[in-house]
């Protein structure tokens, strides 16, 4: 079976399953579908906003498409998202990330 046709049943029985959604994404990335992966990480973003590694992967895609000012505020939110969570790894990636791009 194919992935994202594998994750799209988990949807069909949870459609808010962010774990699900965000490997539909990565797999889309990985495809270089880019305006459907950057969808599905703005639904899962929405669904559960404290998802805090889609932050990071959606502005490394928002990145590769040339919209660095979204990912700069993608990041932004995404820092404040995993200073509340505690997680620190997520924390200094993407704060590495928006000094790379402030620059």
């Amino acid at each position: 079976m194919d992935k994202i046709a594998g994750l799209k049943a988990i949807l069909a029985l949870d459609p808010k399953n962010s774990f699900a959604r965000y490997g539909i994404a990565m797999e889309l990335v990985s495809r270089g579908d880019t305006s459907a992966a950057l969808a599905e990480f703005d639904t899962l973003l929405l669904n559960d906003p404290e998802y805090t590694p889609g932050y990071f992967m959606a502005a490394q895609t928002l990145v590769g498409a040339g919209r660095k000012p979204e990912a700069i505020a993608r990041l932004k939110t995404g820092i404040g998202c995993a200073a509340r969570d505690g997680n620190v790894h997520a924390l200094n990636e993407m704060q590495c990330m928006l000094e790379q791009l402030s620059r």
